[in-house]
Order: C-alpha cells, then structure tokens, then sequence
C-alpha cells in the first residue's frame, strides 16, 4: 500500500501543479485579454474622433468647392464681358479712323487736291 500510496501522492502533487500551470497561463491570458480590449477602446476612441475630424473636414472641402465654382464662374463671366468690351472698343476705334479720315478729306482746301 506504500507504493500506491506515494504513487498517488505524485500523481496529486503532478495534477496540482498542471493546475497552477493552467491557471497561471489562464492569467497571462486574461492580462493579455484586458492589455488588448484598452487597446481596442483607445482605437475605438479614436476613430470616432477621426470619423468626426473627417466630417468636419468633408464640410469645409464642400463648401471651399462651392466657393471656387463660384469664383470661376465670375471669373468666367467676367472674362467674357471683357472681351466683348474690348471688341467693342476696337470696333469703335475703326469707326473712329474712318470718320476722322473722312472728316480729315472733307476738312482739306479742295484746290490743293486739284493741284497734285
């Protein structure tokens, strides 16, 4: 009965050290556990306050683009009715030639143009 006795004592003693084996490693797994749901809270934190950044900035980027379609579009516009002042302008310029020529011929002494 001894040998079975210290048979048994080893067996116990082996089977209550597996067991502190287990749950030592079952605590470095739960540690392990709590390190990364920190982890993942920190990460949830910040992608709320980067989807919120992003918002913020998608509504500024809209209305910056609206902004700049509105310069071009006066840009545009206003470049269109400047060239349309200026072909107006060079319009009146010939007409302003013409009439100065004519008004120039009409104005000379009629014996000198007899004379040439």
């Amino acid at each position: 009965m001894t040998q079975q006795g210290a048979a048994l004592q080893t067996y116990n003693n082996e089977l209550v050290k597996c067991i502190e084996e287990l749950c030592s490693k079952r605590e470095e797994l739960n540690r392990q556990i709590q390190q990364e749901d920190e982890e993942k809270a920190r990460l949830q934190h910040d992608i709320r306050v980067l989807t919120e950044k992003l918002c913020r900035v998608n509504e500024s980027l809209a209305q910056r683009l609206a902004a700049r379609a509105t310069f071009d579009r006066t840009i545009a516009e206003t470049e269109a009715a400047y060239m349309k002042i200026l072909e107006s302008s060079q319009t009146l310029l010939s007409v302003l030639k013409k009439e100065t020529g004519n008004l120039s011929k009409a104005t000379e002494p009629r014996g000198k143009a007899g004379d040439h």
